[in-house]
């Protein structure tokens, strides 16, 4: 519980200043989490602007004895979701299926420095086009818990749902990305 004196309390209470402290702890964290969560950057910025104005104009509904970050959170998931919606969307009107290959080609080229580096680099484009098409409802809890490292008990707090739904998501996440990276689940 936060006392009366606060930043969570006073930005509650409509404080700008408050407000501005909070987003100033937050937003490296809550970029980083958003660039994972939608792939890319340029979007990422837009989606963290987005959320922070949203999060401003509800801030009266914030509930100060509740973590800030999780409220947060589900602001952020909820503007990553209606992002998805929306580039779903798009992808139908304009007559484009499955993946796009833009993902790929926005990754540097590998350094000539060795077979490795090329392979974390293919690895991980192989990640990145894994997670752009993972549902909603399974690359959020993963994302939370493995980039941000969030316990269940947050994520379901940030997601409305039970701890054992996040478990079960996260468990299968984590099976459908081994799957689509190519590694074995033990």
């Amino acid at each position: 519980m936060s006392s009366p004196d606060s930043d969570e309390a006073r930005a509650a209470r409509g404080d700008r200043a408050a407000f501005s402290a909070l987003m100033a702890s937050t937003m490296g964290d809550l970029h980083r989490f958003i660039r994972r969560y939608v792939g890319e950057d340029s979007e990422a910025h837009d989606l963290l602007q987005e959320t922070y104005t949203a999060a401003w104009l509800a801030i009266g509904r914030y509930d100060a004895t509740r973590p800030f970050e999780t409220w947060l959170r589900t602001i952020a998931v909820n503007k990553c979701r209606d992002w998805a919606r929306k580039r779903a969307v798009r992808r139908v009107i304009s007559g484009i299926t499955g993946l796009d290959g833009r993902e790929v080609s926005d990754l540097p080229e590998p350094a000539p420095s060795g077979e490795v580096m090329i392979d974390d680099r293919r690895r991980l484009a192989r990640v990145d086009r894994a997670l752009a098409v993972m549902p909603d409802s399974l690359k959020a809890p993963l994302l939370l818990a493995v980039m941000e490292g969030r316990s269940q008990g947050e994520i379901a707090a940030i997601l409305g749902v039970s701890v054992k739904t996040v478990e079960t998501r996260i468990a299968r996440a984590r099976r459908k990305l081994a799957a689509a990276v190519g590694d074995r689940v033990d």
